[in-house]
């Protein structure tokens, strides 16, 4: 039987798993995703942690001991969270240190600062020293806000997952403030080789949004470009990486023992049932890159991917000329980034509104 999931770690490809819960720590689920399924690291956000919470007992003596304390609901968040995290990069330690880059469990600032520098400092601080693990990712957006916080908190030696990143110029802003970053944490005296950075740029989202423009201009050239731009955007950005670890620039901090910010593939669920619904997966494959995916994108890459090698390196020109056929047909290619930026950022903060009233539930029972 043909394994696809170690054909695409064998080309370079990191799997990680876009989910987590306590249940699948203490049953010995995530380590054997991990033995079985090759799958060398995990992803969290908020309403990954309110599913988990909601459909599982074994929060419950947590939240009794928080709540008997008098912990307000943001605190027991936070030990819920942190705990979980902390937990998964012990589980994932072992690969962390066969492989250096992989073994890294994310785990995200609170959204509500996603417009605020200082804020998101404080809190990556925060979420670092709690969890407390070599291992760990702290999650920040790519906002305008979040790239000066992206640069303070890697110059102090926090490893940083850069998330809600959707175009290519973000993208070089993003990959500047981690560089930057890294030359102030070398003249600090830091050990570049602890630090680690993915950027995650976001994919099946730019679809949906683009689809819905095409279908709504309804021309067969406009048709004709349905479910094209995502992956093309994509390959843009990986052009854009290549770039920049090719630069003198990169090549010195590289010679300091810096570690570069893999390009992940995040939002790589197909919403669309017309389509592949492997087609983020196995149309990004290129080395050095990661691909978060929720289990069932797992699964069905595993049972049906069809893996070819390569699908992205030197395919940014012909990216870019489809992406410049959506200008033709009356696509404002940079409206969609800025329309997809402001709903990331809005489903971000309502998956904290969800968590915190899912906690709140569980903490309500836990007072009876």
């Amino acid at each position: 039987m043909t394994d696809r999931l170690k054909q695409l770690a064998d080309a370079g490809v990191s799997i990680w798993l876009d989910d987590l819960s306590r249940e699948r720590i203490e049953t010995g689920n995530l380590a054997e995703l991990v033995k079985d399924k090759h799958v060398v690291g995990v992803t969290t956000n908020p309403t990954i942690f309110a599913s988990a919470i909601a459909n599982g007992e074994r929060y419950d003596d947590q939240v009794r001991g928080l709540v008997a304390d008098g912990a307000a609901v943001d605190k027991v968040i936070f030990e819920l969270t942190t705990e979980d995290v902390r937990n998964a990069c012990d589980v994932l330690a072992p690969v962390a240190e066969s492989t250096a880059d992989d073994g890294r469990v994310s785990i995200e600032v609170e959204p509500d600062l996603a417009n605020d520098t200082e804020g998101t400092i404080a809190s990556a601080q925060a979420l670092w020293a709690a969890v407390d693990k070599p291992n760990a990712l702290i999650k920040i957006p790519a906002t305008k806000e979040g790239l000066p916080a992206i640069t303070a908190v890697t110059a102090q030696g926090i490893s940083v997952n850069v998330t809600l990143i959707f175009g290519e110029a973000r993208y070089r802003e993003v990959m500047d403030a981690y560089l930057t970053g890294l030359e102030q944490a070398r003249d600090a005296g830091l050990d570049l080789s602890k630090i680690r950075s993915v950027a995650s740029f976001f994919v099946s989202r730019v679809d949906s949004e683009i689809d819905k423009r095409l279908e709504a201009l309804g021309t067969d050239e406009a048709l004709g470009l349905r479910g094209q731009a995502a992956v093309a955007n994509a390959r843009v950005a990986y052009g854009a990486f290549q770039e920049v670890v090719a630069s003198d620039r990169w090549q010195q901090l590289a010679q300091a023992g810096a570690n570069a910010q893999r390009p992940l593939w995040a939002s790589t669920g197909v919403k669309n049932p017309d389509y592949s619904d492997t087609m983020y997966v196995t149309d990004l494959v290129v080395a050095d890159t990661v691909n978060t995916m929720p289990e069932k994108t797992l699964e069905a890459v595993a049972d049906h991917g069809e893996v070819t090698g390569d699908q992205v390196t030197g395919k940014a020109d012909e990216a870019r000329a489809l992406l410049e056929q959506l200008g033709e047909v009356g696509i404002d290619f940079e409206d969609v980034l800025v329309a997809l930026e402001h709903e990331g950022v809005d489903k971000f903060k309502k998956s904290w509104t969800e968590l915190v009233e899912t906690v709140e539930g569980q903490m309500e029972k836990a007072a009876q």
